[in-house]
């Protein structure tokens, strides 16, 4: 039995005035090539097929001309539903995706029953059971009760989730009796884990309630797939947890990780082997930190890889001059005939007065304006001679203010 996880799409995300849509529309193509070279069986999402619960047309129709595409690969599809989609959309087309080999799961089901579903191979005969486990909300498994403290909510939901997972597995395992046995029981899930490493475009969930899922609660499927967290990696180290991350960067700090979509094969009741498939880069992306020197060959260099058709999307984080009034402007300046477009410009020491402020014991008023600027300047990386330079400005300043 081969199945292929991925997860967090997030179909119709608006990225700095940006659309994604010919990225995604590249990878579904991609990713329809590898079912078919592949020989899968069946394609699981966990969870965030969209960014928004009312995403745009154009990223409604990305994902039904991908379930019609995929039905020419005799490739069953499942969706679960995430955080960021809604389950109210989702769920409004699941009768009739159905009829097109695709299952939906957009949130937790009345009748946990419709959430056992019997994966087939190819050869139409039974080849896995799936607990297929969306984003569970907390009023999905729990009833609020007055008087908990915060550590009490946190507890309740964690045992509710884990309650639901354990209901689910002896479910599946029910099937599979029913079904002769030795079929593996793959369960998914779209959740934060104890020890997950999450970027900047991961929108935190359970905040106040339920921080991280520890690994000790998950029943003991063959396979775990899981999503929710961009950033492809193992859970614990445990070869069967695990995330695949988002197929495109959703973020900067997403910019140098190597996308991929898992490839996990089961023969029998247990699993035999996970494998990624890395996912091409189709729109190059990165971020960039340095002094305006620094950031001009870095720029120069960056640019080999954009083309007048698709530049390079860049952040540039100026450190060591990031005082300057105009960085803006000198940044579009060292841009200027290369391919690239600088989408966001920051300051590195954006915050340094309001860190100055909270870390010194000292009043202002026991501080003369010396000192201050003194203390201001001890917190960059400048060479002794630019800080004699701007010292005797300041001074110069202060001294014509006094006069």
């Amino acid at each position: 039995m081969r199945i292929l996880h991925t997860s967090d799409w997030h179909l119709g995300q608006h990225f700095m005035g940006k659309t994604r849509q010919a990225e995604h529309q590249a990878f579904c193509a991609w990713l329809i090539e590898q079912v078919r070279a592949h020989q899968v069986d069946a394609l699981l999402i966990a969870g965030d097929i969209f960014d928004t619960g009312a995403p745009p047309s154009y990223a409604r129709e990305q994902y039904n001309r991908f379930i019609v595409e995929l039905r020419s690969t005799d490739c069953e599809l499942v969706v679960l539903g995430g955080n960021h989609d809604s389950v109210a959309m989702l769920g409004e087309s699941r009768s009739l995706l159905a009829e097109l080999g695709t299952r939906v799961i957009p949130g937790v089901c009345e009748d946990l029953h419709e959430q056992v579903l019997v994966l087939k191979q190819r050869n139409g005969q039974p080849g896995a059971v799936l607990c297929g486990i969306p984003f569970i909300r907390p009023r999905d498994v729990l009833l609020s009760q007055a008087g908990q403290s915060a550590e009490d909510k946190q507890q309740s939901l964690q045992q509710a989730i884990q309650q639901h997972y354990q209901t689910l597995y002896g479910l599946a395992e029910a099937k599979c009796t029913e079904l002769g046995g030795n079929l593996p029981i793959i369960a998914t899930g779209h959740l934060t884990t104890v020890g997950a490493s999450a970027s900047d475009s991961v929108r935190e969930i359970y905040v106040g309630s339920l921080e991280a899922f520890p690994t000790s609660a998950f029943p003991p499927a063959a396979y775990v797939a899981l999503g929710h967290i961009h950033r492809p990696q193992k859970v614990g180290g445990l070869e069967h947890i695990r995330y695949s991350g988002s197929p495109i960067p959703l973020s900067f700090d997403e910019a140098r990780q190597q996308k991929e979509v898992l490839l996990v094969e089961c023969s029998g009741s247990a699993l035999q082997s996970v494998i990624a498939l890395p996912v091409p880069c189709f729109q190059p992306l990165l971020s960039l930190r340095g002094s305006l020197a620094e950031l001009g060959q870095q720029i120069k260099e960056i640019a080999k890889k954009g083309t007048a058709e698709q530049p390079v999307w860049l952040e540039v984080l100026v450190a060591t001059d990031d005082y300057l009034s105009d960085l803006q402007t000198r940044i579009a300046i060292l841009c200027e005939g290369l391919p690239v477009e600088v989408l966001r410009v920051r300051r590195e020491r954006g915050n340094a007065a309001t860190s100055l402020s909270s870390q010194a014991r000292e009043t202002l008023d026991e501080l003369t304006v010396d000192e201050v600027f003194a203390r201001r300047l001890q917190q960059e990386e400048l060479e002794p001679d630019e800080q004699a330079r701007l010292q005797q400005m300041y001074r110069d300043v202060v001294g014509a203010l006094q006069a």
